[in-house]
């Protein structure tokens, strides 16, 4: 079978579809990964197309995009109307695939034409959807936006170019006919995400599986804690910190609330970053003790970072399935989130972590972190804790049983080589 994804190591989306072409191959089925931009050195990774064709679709749909937004460069990137991409079925392993999945596959790489000529070969064909975008109209985060619960249109992401009739209109309705007409099936990767599909106009009649993403993680009894200074790490980590979707000033304001009320304990704590910074300012005033590690190159890397904490936090406004959460309760940090989309699949809140409720009001959402935090703090030696986290991690995420779970509902009638 053959995937279809932009990346295979850049951004979230790419990487554990990365993963479960590797999981797949362990299991003995001939998987493969077609993507605009490589960077493994992987002989089952292949390039698509030449680089100057992948070039010009890019820029040309970013052109089309940037003259339809106002002209803002802030949501230039937040915006997806897959009008024109690569001619992906005339590559060879799209033609032997005996299945088509399709992954993160915008900006640039495929239409929603191409996706419909891809259906004409007449091969079972997947979509595992890893953001919102399979139901909206160009947006991959709906955030407090409800276009997506009725036709779209009016899109707040389009600024003085909105209106009823816009291009988030104008692409949902294109969704819509194809939906209607090409025999899709999708995945979603989290129970929040379903719900969300199911919620749309375009995917609340449509068939949606949730199969989690892998996560082949070197699974310790009892994990050793590696030698610090003497304080608790709290592991905070993301693709890029600053994204605004991260929450990173919420988590700040936890840690003030943390330091001005409770001052001895957050003295004996130390926030543990990782990941781009756009802007290096954005970790300044962090009110307890700090060492960003930058961008983490391997795993053995990760492991180490996590073991030399004992928390892992995410404040996102709207997160998928966060792989940092789950990576973290592997390697024995207790998990501490916001309970605002696939975080729930991963906390069972007070038996493997820390829910934080959602609210509005950043301030609300900084003290109910902060009350995790704390409560995190004082179990960070429970043992039991930290072994019921491990065995939910190996039954929910385990890397072989959900290569086993995706191939049964790409291919149930085919048999692993």
């Amino acid at each position: 079978m053959t995937f279809i994804s932009r990346s295979d190591l850049r951004g979230g989306a790419a990487i554990v579809t990365y993963r479960l072409v590797e999981a797949l191959r362990a299991e003995g089925v001939d998987a493969r990964m077609l993507v605009c931009e490589k960077m493994s050195d992987s002989e089952f990774v292949d390039v698509c197309s030449s680089r100057l064709l992948i070039q010009y679709y890019f820029l040309k749909e970013r052109l089309y995009v940037w003259l339809r937004n106002g002209r803002n460069r802030k949501t230039l990137f937040k915006i997806d109307p897959a009008l024109d991409g690569l001619p992906i079925c005339n590559h060879p392993w799209v033609k032997e695939a005996d299945a088509i999945v399709l992954g993160w596959v915008n900006q640039g790489m495929l239409s929603l034409k191409g996706v419909r000529k891809l259906s004409s070969l007449g091969k079972p064909m997947v979509w595992i959807m890893h953001d919102m975008w399979n139901m909206t109209g160009v947006c991959h985060h709906a955030g407090k936006c409800s276009g997506f619960l009725h036709e779209c249109g009016d899109c707040p992401l389009l600024g003085g170019k909105a209106h009823i009739d816009d291009m988030s209109h104008t692409t949902w309705a294109y969704k819509k006919r194809l939906y209607e007409n090409v025999p899709l099936r999708f995945v979603a990767v989290s129970t929040w995400l379903a719900e969300k599909a199911r919620e749309s106009s375009l995917m609340r009649n449509l068939d949606i599986t949730v199969i989690p993403n892998p996560f082949s993680i070197d699974m310790e009894e009892t994990p050793e804690r590696d030698e610090t200074d003497g304080t608790s790490g709290i592991a905070f980590g993301a693709a890029r910190l600053d994204d605004p979707i991260k929450g990173l000033p919420v988590l700040k304001k936890a840690l003030k609330i943390i330091r001005d009320t409770q001052p001895e304990k957050a003295s004996r704590m130390r926030l543990v970053t990782f990941g781009n910074v756009k802007d290096p300012a954005a970790l300044d005033g962090i009110a307890i003790k700090h060492q960003h590690l930058g961008v983490l190159q391997g795993q053995e890397s990760i492991k180490k970072a996590y073991r030399d904490c004992d928390i892992v936090v995410s404040t996102s406004d709207f997160e998928t399935l966060p792989g940092t959460l789950i990576e973290g309760q592997a390697y024995g940090c207790i998990p501490v989130a916001l309970s605002h989309g696939g975080q729930k699949d991963i906390i069972d809140h007070l038996h493997t972590g820390w829910l934080a409720n959602w609210n509005d009001s950043e301030s609300l959402r900084a003290e109910n972190i902060a009350e995790g935090i704390l409560w995190a703090f004082d179990h960070r030696d429970d043992t039991d804790m930290k072994t019921r986290m491990r065995e939910s991690v190996k039954e929910k995420f385990d890397a072989a049983e959900v290569a086993r779970r995706m191939m049964d509902f790409i291919c149930p009638e085919t048999p692993a080589e």
